[in-house]
């Protein structure tokens, strides 16, 4: 008789055969910057995550570093917001000064810019509004001159999570041009209009003003649909493919593996990050644990990237052996 428990005995024949194996270099944590000087505040609805001006930076990215992790993603909280997000593609916007900053006093943190709009305009929205609707192609010609103005700065990737059709090959034309060839684009592809992304409205202050966002971002429903959207991003010239939410998509994660050969991010968002700690903060769940099997699960189905707000707690359990 055939006995698959033989490969399960001990410890070290499990790790021997493990399918699934996840490395620190794979995760990329989210920072959130702020306008102003000695601001560490901590996020209401994401107990253990912060809002930060520039100079408070140093002790997270010092905990990131001890741990193992290399990689963030930015986003900014302006002072001024107007119609067209001024702010986000301005010289010394808060994002750009940030992305100085880190590569200046810390050269080995890879440094990825969230390219976006919805945190800087006056009405919430990911572009620019014409009749109360968000015009699509004249909003992808500031997402490239907000990349630009990332990439100006120092920024290592940019990353449009607006989900403009034709706006990844808007910024990779305009990148080009200006001699950033070698500048890779992370794009959110297939990006779901998902309940799971309250909390970081609160934290980056870009709830919409009215209205939704579901005539741009995806319909929960889809699958094809969100195929054909990493199809496309491929083709105008993404480098790496998101979805986003994580853990209620993990099928779309696997079939967008599937159908491509560049590497699949997955964005395991706030609200999954707030139901973990809501729990574990009642003493239901094992927070380690059941971070652990959300990463793994992730990984699982394809991902080869894992955006998180955990990066720092599951490098730790990475090298503890607990995952890896």
């Amino acid at each position: 008789m055939f006995r698959t428990r033989r490969l399960r005995a001990n410890e070290n024949i499990r790790n021997m055969v493990r399918e699934t194996r996840i490395s620190k270099d794979a995760l990329i944590y989210p920072m959130f910057f702020e306008e102003g000087e000695n601001i560490l505040e901590e996020i209401e609805s994401m107990p253990g995550q912060y809002r930060m001006s520039i100079d408070r930076c140093d002790g997270v990215i010092k905990e990131l570093l001890d741990a193992g992790v290399h990689s963030v993603i930015l986003f900014g909280i302006p002072k001024h917001k107007d119609d067209v997000g001024s702010e986000a593609y301005h010289n010394h916007g808060i994002v750009q000064e940030a992305i100085r900053y880190i590569k200046k006093n810390f050269p080995d943190i890879y440094v990825i810019a969230d390219v976006c709009m919805c945190e800087y305009t006056s009405h919430g929205h990911c572009g620019i509004l014409k009749n109360m609707y968000v015009d699509n192609d004249s909003t992808i010609k500031y997402l490239a001159k907000i990349a630009l103005s990332q990439v100006e700065a120092g920024a290592d990737m940019v990353a449009p999570s607006d989900m403009m059709d034709g706006r990844v090959s808007e910024i990779r034309k305009v990148l080009d041009e200006k001699g950033y060839k070698n500048i890779p684009i992370m794009a959110y592809s297939a990006k779901y209009a998902s309940a799971f992304y309250g909390p970081f409205r609160m934290a980056a202050d870009s709830a919409p003003a009215f209205g939704d966002r579901k005539s741009y971002q995806m319909d929960v429903h889809n699958v094809r649909e969100a195929l054909k959207e990493v199809e496309d991003d491929i083709l105008e010239g993404a480098d790496i493919v998101m979805v986003k939410p994580a853990m209620s998509f993990l099928d779309i994660v696997t079939k967008v593996k599937e159908i491509t050969n560049v590497p699949v991010a997955a964005y395991s968002v706030s609200g999954e990050y707030a139901m973990v700690k809501s729990a574990a903060k009642n003493g239901f769940i094992d927070e380690e644990k059941i971070i652990c099997e959300m990463a793994v699960s992730a990984f699982r189905a394809g991902a080869d990237i894992y955006i998180t707000y955990y990066a720092k707690e599951l490098a730790k359990c990475i090298e503890k052996g607990i995952i890896g």
